[in-house]
């Protein structure tokens, strides 16, 4: 009688925390939520959170504030979203730079996976191979025979070490066998200044704060880095269609809850993002910031993300990149 009595306990026990979990999954959020940025205003990721925010407040009813703490590539704002509460009330809108950081830097102060549940992807983008204008090198084919027949003498400009068009770079070196040098920079503003100015010959970008300079005529676009072509810049070739099969590359961003964060909250974030990421004015809007709305599962986004530091882990090692 007690065995029985002490599993009709456990029981209902357990049926009560899963009636909890899904009343709190129903009533979340009851107050602000707040959207954590590594970056400051103006980038990317800042677009896209802008973009997504307001729409989550609508449909909420609770305000949810961007707040952008920038600082050591994303870091700082990764950190206090992987030490907030579980409870769904912090949220970090990350980039491609968090899986790149697990190998990058040696001493973080979380884990890029272990301390954060996903949520789900929210958006891709291109990069593209540019060059001046004047440059010989007319398409990929060219500038690789250009690069091979000068080892050493060409280089090609990002907006900084480790970031994606840097280790982009870095992938197209190891998968053609060139020898180009890199040249960090500090912000892609002064990157395509000395494009323009034809003080760097090659520039690895994000296609967004690239399209005003390619249709400007200002820079010439040789080829983009994602699997199919871009719809802004139909013209431009794939790196992969120009004579690097497999060769892929997209600048994604993606949402981040700490880990612990209840599954049903976790399922209930999902839903909401998805729903906002459907909505034709959102698609627009990202398509103007020339990013493509994606998304998936939490626990597909969260193997992906594991699977994107293990990929730039191997590139970074193979390549020797190090944070000076």
């Amino acid at each position: 009688m007690n065995v029985h009595l002490h599993r009709a306990v456990t029981v209902f026990a357990a049926l009560a925390i899963v009636i909890a979990s899904s009343v709190m999954a129903q009533s979340y959020p009851t107050k602000p939520v707040r959207m954590v940025l590594g970056f400051p205003p103006g980038g990317g990721i800042d677009v896209l959170a802008r973009i997504i925010a307001p729409k989550l407040t609508e449909r909420w009813g609770q305000q949810v504030v961007v707040d952008n703490r920038p600082g050591a590539a994303g870091n700082i704002g990764a950190d206090i979203v992987a030490k907030a509460p579980a409870d769904g009330y912090t949220l970090l809108m990350m980039t491609m730079s968090h899986a790149v950081g697990a190998s990058l830097y040696t001493k973080l102060p979380f884990h890029p996976a272990d301390s954060f549940s996903g949520v789900t992807l929210v958006g891709a983008t291109t990069l593209v191979l540019l060059t001046h204008p004047s440059s010989s090198a007319k398409s990929l084919k060219e500038l690789i025979a250009l690069a091979k027949a000068r080892p050493g003498q060409l280089s090609f400009g990002s907006s900084g070490i480790g970031g994606s068009p840097h280790l982009a770079g870095e992938l197209l070196k190891l998968q053609t066998g060139i020898n180009i040098v890199h040249v960090p920079y500090k912000g892609s503003g002064l990157a395509f200044a000395d494009l323009i100015g034809g003080h760097v010959p090659l520039l690895m970008s994000a296609l967004p704060g690239a399209l005003p300079h390619i249709r400007s005529g200002r820079v010439r676009a040789i080829a983009v880095t994602s699997v199919r072509r871009s719809q802004a810049v139909s013209e431009v070739p794939t790196i992969a269609e120009s004579g690097v099969p497999g060769y892929d590359v997209r600048h994604w961003f993606g949402a981040l809850a700490p880990a612990g964060t209840e599954r049903t909250i976790i399922d209930r974030l999902h839903d909401e993002f998805v729903a906002v990421l459907h909505m034709p004015d959102v698609a627009e809007a990202f398509g103007r910031a020339g990013t493509d709305p994606v998304s998936n599962k939490p626990r597909e986004f969260d193997a992906y993300l594991r699977a994107e530091i293990a990929r730039w882990g191997k590139v970074i090692k193979e390549a020797g990149v190090r944070v000076n």
